[in-house]
């Protein structure tokens, strides 16, 4: 469903090596305020992040108001809680981005992710015991769901992002790309959503007003539903992602636009 699993390694990096990449990241990109910290995978999951880096990443990203992570629900415990306090001593505030995915009953489980709402909503209390963050990744029709199912489905996985104390909702529309999926596609268990879709579930998060929504569009150019408005409908929705308002359809002679 992403293709981070590209990025991956089968042994645990040496220890300083994410220092050092974080040094040769610093170094390149301009001034900010904000920085996220993805690792493919679990960034407290000791063999992907060793826990004595912790300190030398802490020392390096001081300067950014906002540490955003990744992590699988299952492993936010003692050591997000460490890392938390060592940012909070360099006077960052970390927020920990964790998949729920779907709601959907039936469909969660078939994710494999090894997680249950429960889970989530645990792991959610915890980080709010803590005063830490929470950004809830979302899936915008998994596999095994149909078009006419997708917008409700995510639009009550919104609601229980929020409803756990997420102060971000991001919606990922599932993608093919890593093989099983296409197998899916070929079985006509998935089909990636259509911008409609995806334009209706962000309206509807940004306008109950719970917490902040975006939605992933780094390859939004390749979904091509209608080529002559494509462009104008991307820009629509990046510009509700970074002003958290709900702006005017686009209007178009060649399909129905956006329905959003």
């Amino acid at each position: 469903m992403c293709d981070l699993w590209q990025n991956t390694l089968s042994e645990t990096v040496p220890l300083g090596a994410i220092p050092e990449q974080i040094d040769y990241a610093l170094d390149r990109l301009p001034s900010a305020s904000h920085i996220k910290l993805y690792n493919s995978g679990s960034f407290f999951d000791p063999n992907a992040i060793p826990v004595d880096d912790y300190k030398a990443i802490a020392e390096r990203v001081r300067s950014f108001e906002n540490v955003i992570v990744e992590c699988h629900p299952a492993l936010v415990g003692s050591d997000c809680l460490e890392f938390s306090d060592m940012l909070r001593g360099q006077g960052a505030r970390m927020e920990v981005a964790m998949g729920l995915e779907t709601v959907h009953p039936e469909i969660l489980p078939k994710l494999n992710k090894r997680m249950t709402l429960e889970l989530f909503a645990g792991s959610a209390e915890t980080l709010r015991s803590h005063d830490i963050d929470l950004r809830a990744f979302i899936l915008v029709k998994p596999p095994f769901m149909d078009e006419a199912e997708a917008g409700y489905w995510a639009r009550q996985s919104i609601d229980y992002a929020f409803t756990c104390g997420a102060s971000v909702a991001a919606l990922i529309p599932t993608r093919a790309g890593n093989g099983g999926m296409e197998v899916l596609e070929v079985r006509g268990e998935f089909s990636p959503p259509k911008l409609s879709t995806l334009e209706a579930v962000a309206a509807y998060g940004i306008k109950k007003k719970n917490g902040r929504v975006f939605v992933d569009i780094w390859d939004a150019l390749e979904w091509v539903e209608c080529p002559h408005c494509l462009n104008a409908r991307v820009s629509r929705l990046q510009d509700m992602n970074l002003r958290q308002v709900i702006l005017p359809p686009i209007q178009c002679v060649h399909c129905c636009g956006a329905d959003a």
